[in-house]
């Protein structure tokens, strides 16, 4: 797992939830789906620049609590406006009980 570190414990996470994170500098945003799957998108909203980790987790989306821009977490790109440019989205592992995201490297959807 290079360029992977721990972002933090799975079970810091509830399902249906997300936390914000630090990873060297870099605020991300660590969400686990009511489906079970985890997700790190940058904890950023692209529209008013408040903290994604802060808003609602739907299926795999989550909405911006200040005005409402909703983004998929596979992609980083809005579903919802007001927003209108993705925000990036990191590689996650699971292993050992743990969260792994790589920073390094954007999912390839979003450049």
């Amino acid at each position: 797992m290079t360029d992977f570190v721990r972002a933090c414990a799975a079970a810091e996470v509830p399902a249906g939830e997300a936390t914000g994170v630090d990873i060297d500098g870099t605020p991300v945003a660590i969400v686990h789906t009511e489906d079970g799957e985890f997700f790190a998108i940058r904890d950023v909203c692209s529209h008013a620049e408040v903290p994604l980790s802060e808003g609602d987790v739907e299926g795999c989306t989550i909405e911006c609590w200040l005005h409402g821009s909703q983004f998929d977490l596979r992609t980083g790109k809005p579903t919802g406006l007001p927003a209108t440019e993705p925000v990036p989205t990191y590689p996650t592992r699971v292993a050992d009980g743990d969260v792994f995201v790589n920073i390094s490297a954007t999912q390839e959807s979003v450049k």
